[in-house]
């Protein structure tokens, strides 16, 4: 397998404020986040030569003049990526292959979502299968392996409270959070249930939102700014759409995010992420799945990911802070928006200037999306100084 180890960087990032964003529509939350960016790298808009737009939900806009017409950027490349949860980081992770092709010097990434006024009490429908979908929502599909993964390893809701505890208390300091709210564990062990074991706080928000973040060459980076944040390694991994219905699937962790994970590793030149990452912006659609993910990133052993969290291990001023920015808990989970902004949090945390809890020192950080139908499809981000 290849490389694209300090091939690109990340050179200017922008972020709408998540939440109910009944002010704007999605061609506003675009211009909001591209603007920021743009202005953020010190370039000009022509200078962009390709973008790639995240956006999941048909509702959003259609194929690449879901972007090209909010920003009138005309006459140049621009596709629309659509990769379940994967949705935005996978369309950054094309960008930076287009850069380090030599395609490219300078191309814009962006994501988005509109889901407030869906009018669906959740996600919209995804026209799931009538008979093999029927019944089939979010909470429900990670529900079974939170039932699963609590059985096995003898555990408690505690350990899910725990989740929610940590990343509400660090989104309440993040402004651009969707959910700025402080929480007790009693609070979020007495919350109305969702889908046993999942309760209220244990699940991240219905969102608008959008991000954005320019990528360039290692060269042309150089250029721009003195702070360029390095690629290090990109993963993904896409298994069957059906999980649920394969025998071998044991409900206890993602095979896509381990092997996804191995991926970026590998390219990123990481033996040991456990002790060689600084911060990482995991996936925390629900609070189960930030245990789990713990896991499979390598960051613990099977069944011991909360062992991190009620020890303080993950806080920002902890060895491995996990979802400093307050995660999807606090945000709300845009989905195509999710994956970049974990990108824009990651390259402020690494530049020294994040919003909200700064983790002190950082060099090296990762994000990682996990979804689709029970966690099918992974996406693995390293970034460097």
């Amino acid at each position: 397998m290849g490389t694209i180890k300090d091939k690109v960087a990340v050179v200017g990032v922008g972020c709408t404020k998540f939440g109910e964003r009944h002010d704007v529509g999605a061609d506003g939350l675009l211009v909001e986040a591209a603007t920021e960016a743009i202005a953020d790298a010190g370039i000009e808009r022509g200078q962009i030569e390709a973008a790639w737009i995240g956006a999941y939900f048909p509702s959003t806009g259609t194929a690449g003049v879901a972007l090209s017409d909010p920003l009138r950027l005309y006459d140049i490349p621009i596709t629309r990526v659509e990769n379940y949860c994967a949705t935005g980081m996978d369309a950054f992770r094309n960008a930076c292959f287009g850069v380090a092709s030599g395609m490219y010097e300078i191309v814009l990434v962006c994501g988005v979502e509109k889901l407030k006024d869906s009018g669906n009490r959740g996600l919209p429908d995804q026209g799931d299968h009538p008979i093999l979908g029927r019944g089939r929502s979010a909470p429900g599909s990670f529900a079974l392996a939170g039932t699963r993964y609590l059985y096995d390893y003898g555990l408690d809701r505690g350990v899910l409270a725990d989740v929610a505890v940590k990343n509400h208390r660090n989104g309440a300091r993040h402004p651009k959070a969707h959910l700025r709210k402080e929480i007790t564990r009693e609070e979020a062990l007495a919350a109305p249930m969702v889908s046993s074991p999942l309760r209220l706080y244990d699940c991240c928000p219905t969102t608008d939102g959008a991000a954005a973040v320019i990528v360039a060459s290692a060269e042309a980076a150089r250029g721009l700014r003195g702070d360029p944040v390095y690629v290090k390694g990109l993963g993904l991994s896409v298994g069957t759409g059906r999980p649920y219905f394969d025998a071998s699937f044991d409900y206890t962790h993602w095979p896509s995010t381990r092997k996804a994970a191995a991926q970026a590793y590998e390219q990123a030149g990481i033996r040991d992420p456990r002790a060689e990452l600084d911060l990482a912006e995991v996936h925390d659609c629900f609070t189960i799945t930030e245990l789990m993910n713990i896991e499979d990133l390598g960051f613990a052993e099977p069944g011991t990911g909360w062992k991190l969290i009620r020890s303080g291990e993950a806080n920002p001023d902890g060895s491995l802070p996990i979802n400093a920015s307050g995660g999807l808990k606090s945000f709300g989970h845009p989905i195509g928006a999710t994956g970049v902004r974990m990108i824009y949090e990651l390259t402020r945390q690494l530049q020294g200037r994040a919003e909200g809890m700064q983790v002190k020192d950082a060099e090296t950080g990762l994000a990682h999306n996990v979804g689709g139908a029970g966690g099918n499809l992974a996406t693995v981000t390293v970034l460097g100084r």
